[in-house]
């Protein structure tokens, strides 16, 4: 698929029948990415789309989704590989009743180290096959973890101390996410192609939520967008992003609702919102926000 895409437009084309629109910039950085062999660096407010942007791009390319999500403490045994301890303990005492209490022990011990008894995590199974390879949040991740993120970034390659090296036959396409809540080091930025997410823009909005959701009408589509850009507006502790519009939408297509009106959105406000002291606040100001 990847060869048959010849413009970012095209690939604009392809993620937009998966149900993801993308804007002219975002096109041309996943194009890059594709042509150029580079990972996508993409940063930007929660629920801006970095996550579903990977998605689509797998189900664009027909090519499977690996997903590693980062969090504090995540080393490189999380995320590449470990071994099966309890098949390599079954398989020694098999040896061990088979050779009649007689063991070649390197030859045992070589046996314990083959492809049967590696488990592999996200980053050792996007080197195996052809992929779209997610690392999800890569700034709740430590410095040491980016440090071992880099060399596998730059060789597509990891060597197993007791299994040797594994390369690579075709790099996957890496997509790295951020929520910025702490900088990401200038050495990973500078192996990617850089693209800053922005919320969409109010007609981008509705289009995506009548695409996503297709019974919805055009009237409930535009007061859900309409509404959920004055939030945006608002001083909250966690402005609503696309995923928290679609919810909203689902909410009241699932209430049986056409219209969104001061009393609706006051019922459903824990579709879009997700913290008491944004309801409260947003809860005072409904008459105004739906004037």
């Amino acid at each position: 698929m990847t060869d048959l895409l010849a413009s970012p437009e095209e690939l604009a084309v392809a993620l937009d029948g998966t149900g993801y629109l993308a804007d002219d910039g975002l096109a041309t950085a996943g194009f890059l990415a594709l042509k150029m062999g580079r990972p996508l660096f993409c940063e930007g407010e929660p629920g801006t789309g970095k996550t579903s942007l990977a998605l689509a791009l797998a189900s664009a390319l027909e090519r499977p989704l690996v997903r590693l999500q980062c969090h504090e403490g995540i080393d490189a045994a999380q995320a590449l590989y470990e071994w099966d301890f309890p098949r390599q303990l079954l398989h020694l005492r098999a040896l061990e009743a088979a050779g009649d209490g007689h063991l070649d022990v390197e030859a045992a011990e070589r046996s314990l180290y083959t492809e049967r008894f590696l488990l592999a995590r996200p980053l050792l199974q996007a080197l195996k096959a052809p992929c779209v390879l997610l690392v999800d949040e890569i700034d709740r991740a430590d410095d040491e973890f980016e440090a071992f993120l880099l060399q596998l970034l730059d060789e597509n390659a990891v060597t197993i101390p007791e299994y040797g090296e594994v390369r690579a036959a075709q790099p996957p396409l890496v997509v790295l996410t951020s929520n910025r809540t702490r900088e990401v080091h200038d050495a990973l930025k500078r192996r990617c192609l850089y693209h800053w997410l922005e919320h969409p823009d109010l007609v981008r909005e509705v289009m995506i939520l009548r695409r996503r959701i297709p019974r919805i009408g055009e009237v409930l589509a535009r007061q859900i967008a309409e509404a959920v850009h004055r939030l945006r507006e608002m001083d909250l502790l966690k402005p609503p992003g696309v995923a928290e519009s679609l919810d909203w939408a689902r909410a009241l297509m699932t209430l049986e609702r056409d219209e969104l009106d001061a009393a609706t959105a006051a019922r459903t406000l824990g579709a879009v919102l997700k913290y008491s002291e944004d309801l409260d606040r947003v809860r005072a100001k409904l008459d105004a926000l739906f004037a």
